[in-house]
C-alpha cells in the first residue's frame, strides 16, 4: 500500500504532493532519490509481479502436463511406439502413423509396475549401503573413542616423567 495515502501502492496524485517543486525526489519508502520525473522502481510491487508471473507460469506449465500442446486436447492416450502420451487428434495425425496406442490409465499401471521392479535392487543397494555406512560410523566413533584414551594416558605418563625428573632435580 501506499505510504502517504494508504491505498493501494504508489497514486501519482500522492507522488506528486510528496515531491512538490523538489530538485531531488525521493522514495517515501526507501528514500532512494531520481532527478527525472519518474519514481524509482517500487520493489514490493516488482517482487509481487515477478512472483505472480512465476506462478502463472507454473499453472500454465501443470496444466501443459494434462493437455496437448499442439491440439489442446485432453491426453488421453498413450504412444506405445513413442512412449508419451498423446490426444485423440495426435493419433490420427502423419506423426503417429501405424503406432500402436493404450489408455493413458493402463501405461501408467504398466510403467510403475516397470519401475517398482526396476527399484527393487536399487533399494536393496541402497539397504547395503546404509549398513556400510552405519557400520564405518561405529569404526570411526571406535577409533576417536580409542584415540582420546590413548592421548589420555600419553598425557598421564608425561606428567609422570616430568614429576619424576623435576623430583630427581630437586634431590640433586
Amino acid at each position: 500500500s501506499c505510504p502517504v495515502c494508504c491505498d493501494i501502492f504508489f497514486c501519482s496524485t500522492c507522488i506528486q504532493r510528496v515531491w512538490g517543486n523538489k530538485t531531488f525526489k525521493q522514495c517515501p519508502v526507501c528514500r532512494t532519490t531520481s532527478s527525472n520525473d519518474r519514481p524509482p522502481v517500487n520493489l514490493a510491487l516488482k517482487n509481487l509481479c515477478e512472483s505472480f508471473q512465476q506462478e502463472r507460469r507454473q499453472r500454465s506449465s501443470s496444466e501443459g502436463e494434462t493437455v496437448c500442446r499442439d491440439h489442446k486436447e485432453e491426453l488421453k492416450l498413450f504412444c506405445l511406439d513413442d512412449q508419451q502420451p498423446v490426444c485423440v487428434v495426435c493419433r490420427d495425425s502423419r506423426k503417429h502413423t501405424n503406432h500402436r496406442f493404450c489408455p493413458v490409465d493402463e501405461a501408467v499401471i504398466d510403467n510403475k509396475e516397470k519401475l517398482k521392479a526396476a527399484l527393487k535392487p536399487l533399494q536393496e543397494k541402497r539397504r547395503t549401503f546404509q549398513n556400510f555406512k552405519q557400520s564405518f560410523n561405529k569404526t570411526a566413533e571406535q577409533i576417536k573413542i580409542d584415540a582420546e584414551h590413548t592421548e589420555k594416558q600419553i598425557k598421564d605418563e608425561f606428567k609422570k616423567l616430568y614429576q619424576f625428573l623435576h623430583d630427581e632435580k630437586r634431590s640433586e
